[in-house]
């Protein structure tokens, strides 16, 4: 397939959605009956999107590498979920929502995409409600919202300091339901580790038992990946050290575009690397940069004294701080998108006003609001994210500002879907965090969640019946077909690969390589010699990998070290594709900062003549240099102008 179809509906932008539903194909409640549709990840997207499948009649097989859906990493999800109800009457909408959220992707997104997850936000809250999703409220009872960064309104609907938490919990009831009426049927512990394409459409999946090691088939009428990002390719990050991008390259390499690799977000907000050992990095909310505000020392001298340990935080006067964000951007102050609050602190340290002993963090000081509000006030709005802080950093935020600096946390690109959640494959779906298809060049806070659910609640369980109303008259899937029987092989026979290698290093040994690697040269900066020399230092750090990487154990049984070398391995040519990507992308936009390509103050400087697209990139085959197709970014309702937020 060479020629990029999105299937985006004729018509008005406001009206392409409600036309759409109104002329896809629908299956009948006893023809759903006959249907199977395998889900693989349940946090939101998945939890919701089984639930629905559930709940239309169809029989659902989720998957899930945990050993429950509800330790998805969706519950870690901190801040809140963005919707256009405007509660507060300050003027949002569900155009303001689509603007955002184009403007905050830097403009490398697809309008249609946007604004119909703009239309569907209201309803997700509204769901949740129902469900029992504790939001916080106003003293008068309705729905309290805060504001995150990128935005001028306050939308963002939260549960303290655990949305993420609290949202999964009433998807994972939802599932239930379905589980206990025997419509879903959950397939915990297992990993999916191939896609079956049976005629051109995918037919199922091979799975591995973490349990026993028994490799399994399975088959379906339809496939869809709810399995979040790839951001751990870096090692170090906000990600569970569980979540991975194996599924979503198994697909890839099985014929599914994969899109905008190089499109993976820095969030400003993470407590600093504090060792050598570290496995993974926490997040603070970016909720907290509502009441906190950004700052470091104006002298150099006062930050070198900090980070020798001779002065506090509390020892700086007010006007000796440079409250950097609300200087160089008085209209948005602390609340900038992600991108540029992070480039915004790297700048600030890498010029030596870095405030801890390494000289890689900045202060998230919440004096002023306590003054202001009240400790009660702040306490109830973030006290458990306090709590956490404290407890990693032995440091009362209530009495010290919060050290923190930039960390990867999210991945913007992913697998290539068409306007109805359909990959390159058909029948093949994905959706949430898993596509590239909604945040473009840069997500804004508290967008990850509605996409999640307003994919597994709202767009998925009507799109998926257009397919599968021509799937009708297709019996059960033979799970002994040669197609199955290939596929098991190939999952096999990379498996012993890679347990009979017997090498010297164990696989986070070059994890940590990798991730080095990926900060260096495709990290928060990028240039073409760095590019091309991440690409060098991979494809030499692939070799020693499989020529020396050691696994204990068993292989037919529990083996968590053979699971993390099988996604080691694909991080590997994940971040391969990545440097590719973002070395043949010449601009600047969102999180991907060519040093090439800078506006004279120092922002993202895009190029609308050569970079105004989609790069959706397809697999050629082992140790082959993939080839990228380019899907045309058509801007009819916003003007393409270099973002500001000044």
């Amino acid at each position: 397939m060479s020629n990029i179809d999105s299937k985006i509906p004729e018509g008005p932008l406001a009206e392409k959605w409600s036309r759409h539903k109104a002329a896809i194909r629908v299956v009948s409640p006893a023809n759903k009956r006959k249907l199977d549709i395998i889900v693989v990840g349940t946090g939101l997207a998945g939890a919701s999107a089984a639930a629905s499948l559930g709940e239309l009649g169809y029989n659902v097989k989720a998957f899930c590498y945990q050993d429950s859906p509800r330790r998805a990493h969706s519950i870690a999800a901190q801040g809140g979920i963005n919707a256009a109800k405007n509660y507060q009457n300050d003027n949002d909408s569900v155009y303001r929502l689509f603007y955002d959220t184009i403007k905050g992707g830097d403009y490398r997104s697809r309008e249609a995409n946007v604004h119909r997850l703009a239309e569907v936000s209201p309803n997700i809250i509204d769901q949740c409600v129902a469900q029992g999703v504790p939001f916080a409220r106003e003293y008068g009872g309705n729905l309290a919202n805060r504001s995150f960064g990128g935005v001028l309104v306050s939308r963002t609907f939260y549960a303290r300091g655990q949305t993420g938490q609290q949202l999964l919990l009433g998807a994972y009831s939802a599932l239930n339901r379905q589980i206990d009426a025997g419509s879903v049927e959950i397939f915990a512990r297992h990993e999916m580790l191939d896609v079956v394409v049976i005629d051109g459409k995918a037919r199922g999946i091979v799975a591995r038992d973490l349990t026993n090691g028994e490799v399994k088939r399975f088959g379906a009428h339809a496939v869809v990946l709810a399995t979040g990002g790839y951001g751990n390719v870096f090692f170090l990050s906000t990600n569970a050290m569980g979540c991975n991008g194996s599924a979503a390259w198994q697909a890839y390499k099985r014929g599914a575009y994969f899109s905008n690799p190089c499109y993976v977000q820095i969030h400003p907000t993470c407590i600093p690397v504090h060792g050598s050992q570290q496995s993974k990095l926490t997040l603070m909310s970016e909720s907290l940069r509502n009441d906190g505000r950004v700052w470091v020392p104006k002298k150099k001298e006062d930050a070198e004294r900090l980070r020798k340990g001779e002065i506090s935080a509390n020892d700086i006067k007010d006007e000796d701080r440079d409250f950097y964000l609300e200087r160089r951007y008085p209209s948005y102050g602390n609340l900038v998108p992600r991108d540029v609050a992070s480039r915004a602190a790297k700048e600030r340290c890498d010029a030596g006003f870095g405030v801890n002993a390494e000289g890689k963090a900045v202060f998230l000081d919440f004096k002023y609001a306590i003054e202001r509000l009240g400790r009660d006030t702040i306490e109830k709005r973030y006290g458990n994210l306090f709590q956490m802080y404290e407890k990693i950093t032995d440091v009362n935020p209530y009495e010290n500002p919060m050290q923190i600096y930039p960390a990867i946390h999210y991945a913007m690109g992913g697998t290539w879907v068409d306007y109805n959640l359909m990959t390159s494959v058909p029948g093949l779906y994905s959706i949430g965090e898993a596509n590239f298809s909604d945040h473009g060049a840069n997500r804004l806070g508290a967008s990850a969640l509605m996409q999640g659910l307003a994919d597994g609640y709202f767009i998925l369980p009507y799109t998926i019946g257009d397919y599968l109303a021509g799937e009708i008259m297709v019996p059960k899937i033979d799970t002994n077909a040669p197609e199955f029987e290939e596929a098991e092989k190939n999952v096999t026979g990379r498996l012993e690969k890679l347990y009979n290698i017997k090498g010297d290093q164990p696989v986070d040994y070059f994890h940590k390589k990798l991730g080095h690697i990926m900060w260096e040269y495709v990290g928060m900066s990028r240039n073409e010699e760095g590019l091309k020399k991440a690409i060098e230092e991979i494809a030499e750090l692939k070799k020693e990998f499989w020529s020396n990487v050691r696994i204990p154990g068993e292989m037919n049984n529990i083996n968590p070290e053979l699971e993390k070398a099988g996604r080691l391995a694909d991080f590997i040519d994940i971040g391969d594709l990545m440097a590719r990507d973002a070395l043949n992308r010449n601009e600047s936009c969102g999180g991907h900062f060519r040093e090439e390509s800078v506006t004279e103050d120092g922002e993202a400087k895009r190029n609308d003549e050569i970079g105004c697209y989609a790069s959706a990139w397809e697999f050629q085959g082992e140790d082959k240099e993939p080839v990228m197709h380019r899907e045309e970014l058509v801007f009819e309702n916003v003007k393409l102008t270099q973002r500001s937020y000044k």
